[in-house]
């Protein structure tokens, strides 16, 4: 009597780590060097650099004066460079959604030889998409939280530490970074499945991921209420806020800001809205697959 066999599901989320695993390590390597770095900044670097502005704040400018500037300029030099390096982990995992993860697959038939070994087009851009998301999540999550402890050793102990508004400071300072990664992933499968060629999805995602960056950067401002004074004559808003709008009206001068104290309301909004845009990003996706699949079945 012949013993039954029953075919083994692939193990998908296995399959896909081994697949990109080039990608998986690259991705850990800038992870941990600029986590290396974050530290760096934390520590020794914002140390010398805050001892080198207290020796310059010393200094009677009639009397030469020797502080350390070598380490205030190493602070501000390796502080814009994690914080670029940053802000450029939405691009990078766009174009490798739209051009390796889903596009390549795409156009090299590789997909459709996985919906033919028991597993459904769904569970593929699932594991696709789930397993990505966790690791670019963790990542970036590590990298926000180093970032925010960073700008906080800086704060009130370096003269020329970015203020809290600073377009790349603000996205990499908190969780709205995770959100714009995680945009980049879903931006770059859904150019992916929609153009199933490996070089245009790749562009086309690096052009709606910068969009989404850009749009975020607009809206930003008014995602919370601004405060606002009006007095006689010129001002400016208080010190350490954000101004988003003056001018004059009526003869007198009037200024909308947001205070430090709007920091986290505007973080953990624009990272809402940019969750909602994944989402519809994502939902996007398998609209488009399922469009995709069912042609393929009519063929």
């Amino acid at each position: 009597m012949t013993a039954l066999t029953v075919p083994m599901r692939p193990h998908l989320t296995r399959w896909v780590l081994r697949l990109h695993r080039p990608a998986l390590y690259a991705w850990t390597a800038l992870v941990l060097l600029t986590a290396v770095l974050l530290i760096l900044l934390r520590g020794p670097f914002a140390d010398a650099a805050a001892e080198g502005w207290r020796q310059y704040n010393r200094c009677a400018f009639s009397d030469p004066c020797a502080y350390d500037q070598s380490a205030i300029l190493r602070y501000k030099d390796w502080y814009n460079y994690g914080t670029l390096t940053m802000c450029v982990l939405p691009f990078l995992v766009a174009a490798w959604a739209g051009g390796a993860l889903v596009g390549r697959e795409l156009e090299s038939g590789t997909a459709r030889l996985a919906w033919a070994q028991s597993s459904s087009p769904v569970r593929w851009l699932t594991v696709r998409l789930a397993v990505p998301a966790a690791v670019v999540t963790a990542g970036a999550a590590l990298l926000a939280w180093l970032h925010h402890l960073v700008w906080t050793a800086g704060r009130g102990r370096i003269d020329t530490a970015a203020p809290w508004y600073d377009l790349f400071t603000f996205h990499t300072n908190g969780p709205t970074i995770v959100a714009l990664t995680l945009v980049g992933l879903a931006a770059g499968a859904l150019a992916g499945l929609l153009l199933r060629r490996a070089l245009p999805a790749l562009s086309v995602a690096l052009l709606l991921t910068g969009a989404i960056c850009v749009s975020t950067q607009a809206l930003l401002p008014h995602l919370w209420p601004a405060l606002g004074r009006t007095r006689p004559g010129f001002f400016s808003s208080p010190s350490g806020s954000w101004q988003v709008s003056g001018g004059r009206t009526g003869g007198r001068y009037h200024v909308a800001y947001h205070p430090y104290a709007h920091y986290w309301p505007l973080q953990l909004t624009a990272t809402a809205l940019l969750l909602a845009v994944t989402a519809l990003l994502t939902l996007g996706c398998y609209l488009v697959l399922r469009r995709l699949t069912g042609k393929a079945a009519r063929g």
